[in-house]
């Protein structure tokens, strides 16, 4: 479900403001409140906006506020629920990367607001109880949600100004999900599903080639951006136009027949029919990569 997160106009250059009832004092910085017309229960945020103010005020909230309906159902949760049981400055955490990645990608999906500060809150009570996680497609992430990545790391640096707390790249990898089903239609487990496939493809193709991939390199980059797409593909139906199937099995025949088994076998994982044509595909990225490793 889309956040209804109400939106300002301005017209005739003129501030249209929201008028709230506080129900409830989160810290300076947040609110419960009524909406004014509807008596819509909303949380609102914004630096210093509920600074000296009372439970029971009515206050207008300026043009850089933002405000979410409590009515969201996520994956973690009732919106409602959440708010009750994080600290505010998880809440806080979550709105300044959500602030973040509309920099970086346009318009996000601000409901993710709330399974992201569920996370964070989690995530702290953890690392305070000395207590570590290891994900091991980390790397992965970082590859193939790359600007995630770089979005979800600004939040380091404020976790360890406001509660002096570390944040590793583990926790960081999480994140970066969250991120990423901010900015598509997909949730945080099918982002983490699509990364696992991936990785699964990955050791495939290192088992096949007998090589292994250097996970920095420029092939590695081009053949998990490509196992990126060919899983989706196939979770979603899609399929490609343009066939090079009977060009890869003449011309390049053990790359194709690697990758051959390697779509057969990713059709077990997934317990979905991938199109042949994919085959083809997969056997020109492993080409350029075994190419690249003897020049």
């Amino acid at each position: 479900m889309r956040s209804r997160f109400f939106s300002k106009n301005y017209p005739d250059g003129e501030e249209i403001r929201m008028k709230y009832r506080i129900a409830k004092l989160l810290n300076h910085n947040s609110f419960i409140g009524l909406e004014g017309n509807s008596n819509q229960e909303c949380l609102i945020m914004g630096k210093g906006v509920a600074f000296g103010k009372k439970v029971g005020q009515t206050i207008e909230v300026p043009q850089d506020t933002r405000v979410y309906s409590l009515k969201e159902l996520t994956e973690r949760g009732d919106a409602r629920e959440i708010i009750n049981s994080v600290s505010p400055v998880c809440l806080e955490l979550a709105n300044e990367v959500l602030r973040e990645a509309e920099k970086e990608f346009g318009k996000v999906d601000r409901s993710i607001l709330f399974p992201m500060a569920d996370h964070l809150d989690f995530a702290i009570r953890r690392i305070q109880k000395g207590e570590q996680i290891s994900n091991p497609l980390t790397e992965d992430i970082r590859i193939l949600f790359y600007k995630e990545y770089k979005v979800a790391g600004c939040i380091a640096p404020l976790l360890k100004q406001k509660l002096q707390i570390e944040l590793d790249e583990h926790e960081t990898g999480y994140i970066a999900l969250h991120v990423h089903s901010a900015i598509v239609d997909e949730k945080v487990s099918q982002a983490m599903e699509i990364a696992r496939t991936v990785r699964e493809c990955i050791s495939l193709v290192e088992k096949e080639t007998g090589n292994s991939i250097d996970v920095m390199s420029l092939a590695y980059n081009r053949l998990m951006n490509h196992v990126r797409y060919m899983v989706a593909r196939t979770i979603h139906g899609e399929k490609l136009k343009m066939n090079l199937n009977e060009y890869m099995s003449v011309k390049f025949p053990e790359a194709f027949d690697a990758a051959e088994r390697i779509c057969h076998e990713m059709e077990k994982r997934l317990g979905l029919p991938m199109p042949d044509i994919e085959i083809g595909y997969l056997a020109m990225h492993l080409e350029r990569m075994l190419d690249s490793e003897t020049e």
